[in-house]
């Protein structure tokens, strides 16, 4: 039987009575099994396969503005480029005040987007300095069902929060340093769970490092060193070459490393020194993209041979890509839309869309969303026979949060800036009639 991708990403292996045996861990059956996939959910960074990709079957808006096809449209206090988390009937969301230098934990009610809680993780400590485009909350939470898991930056540390679902915390762990000294441009990661663990990833000028804790008790698993260069990937699991592989794009290399046990696997020298999109993969072969100081898009073989099947000079610096049904799907920083054969890297088509691009494309129903910075979702087809533009949505005029798409619904993180006032908000999509 084929494994499915949450069960690739997720699951162990040996299945014991009474637990699972996983480099040496000892994991209890019931905690293994609430990482089960449900219908419906979007529960971290790139949704529930890891991929930027939605369940199949949904009935999605193509077409809105700030009156049609809108469910709900609630204000957001504080800034931040954190995704909606999606969980059963609550959304959780990241954010933060500049001004009081407060870093929180929102719960909203899906159905009507009214708050139910707000949990303060952090006052104080942020960075002096923080590039303009960043903010202070753009991990996305993630959630195992019962607890929430939020990595903030503040104090020149990475900390690590676990809350339960009512907004009581569970843990908290300072995991290590993160004082970049050259570009001081701030932190962006989300963490990304695998079985018992929760792992997050810190690359800076100073001493980067992987870590990964345990999700129940917060205590360090294991932690493993990385180039002392500036990156702000997220890592992500995947199955790759006949088993599951930690991948990271960043500090000029694409590497990969033993989710149990952190050990390196492979590296290439590829991409650049900074990237910020989360790898993708297609079959046994990884794909990632840099964009500082120099752009490049590279696809690698995932077995550890080094092997490098093509490359280009494109830049997909601030987003991720998408790998489907054997072609390449990206919008450059500039607002390029590409797709490429995922064997050969050989270009099918480009569209120009508009630029600068922060936020990360979504697949979803055969239709890829790709919001732009200006506030404009662009929605085309997933086609490599040609390039079909569906529509294009304008809600605010800032977007730099990536959609999260999940049963029938989009939520939307905008912002509004008019006369020196900033006020973010999040939009439930869905369809309300024939479009």
């Amino acid at each position: 039987m084929k494994r499915t991708g949450w069960q690739n990403g997720l699951m162990c292996v040996g299945l014991l009575i009474g637990g699972l045996l996983c480099g040496g861990l000892l994991i209890s059956t019931a905690e293994a099994q609430e990482l089960k996939a449900k219908a419906g959910d979007w529960p971290w960074w790139r949704g529930p396969n890891f991929n930027g990709q939605a369940e199949a079957g949904q009935k999605l808006p193509v077409k809105w503005t700030n009156t049609q096809n809108v469910g709900w449209k609630v204000e957001i206090p504080g800034r931040g480029h954190a995704s909606p988390t999606v969980v059963g009937d609550r959304i959780y969301l990241a954010t933060a005040d500049d001004k009081t230098q407060v870093q929180s934990v929102l719960c909203l009610d899906r159905a009507t987007g009214q708050q139910k809680w707000k949990e303060t993780v952090s006052q104080g400590g942020f960075p002096r300095n923080i590039h303009p485009k960043n903010t202070h909350a753009t991990g996305t939470v993630a959630c195992d069902g019962q607890r929430l898991f939020a990595v903030f930056h503040n104090h020149d540390g990475v900390q690590v929060t676990a809350l339960d679902l009512q907004g009581k915390q569970q843990w908290q762990k300072v995991i290590g340093s993160f004082a970049p000294r050259q570009y001081q441009y701030g932190y962006a990661p989300s963490p990304t769970l695998y079985q018992n663990l929760v792992i997050v990833a810190a690359d800076f000028d100073g001493g980067g490092y992987l870590c990964a804790l345990d999700r129940q008790k917060g205590e360090v698993v294991w932690k493993q060193s990385r180039p002392a260069r500036l990156s702000y990937s997220s890592p992500v699991v995947a199955h790759v070459s006949g088993r599951d592989q930690l991948l990271i794009s960043g500090c000029d290399l694409v590497a990969s490393y033993d989710p149990l046990k952190g050990t390196q696997l492979w590296s290439v020298p590829a991409t650049s020194m900074a990237t910020c999109g989360t790898m993708v993969w297609n079959q046994d072969t990884v794909f990632a993209s840099g964009g500082y100081p120099k752009p490049e898009t590279v696809a690698i073989k995932g077995d550890g041979s080094g092997k490098v099947l093509w490359r280009n000079n494109q830049k997909c610096y601030e987003q991720s890509m998408l790998a489907f049904e054997g072609h390449i799907y990206v919008v450059t920083d500039a607002g390029v839309a590409y797709c490429w054969k995922a064997e050969t890297g050989d270009e099918l088509w480009k569209a120009r869309l508009r630029g600068p691009v922060s936020a990360s494309p979504i697949l979803a129903g055969g239709n890829i969303y790709a919001s732009v910075e200006a506030g404009t979702t662009y929605v085309f087809r997933a086609s490599p026979a040609k390039f079909e533009l569906l529509a294009e949505n304008q809600l605010g005029n800032e977007a730099f949060a990536t959609p999260s798409i999940c049963n029938n619904q989009i939520f939307l993180r905008v912002a509004d800036s008019v006369g020196g006032r900033r006020q973010e908000y999040l939009y439930c999509l869905q369809l309300s009639g024939a479009e």
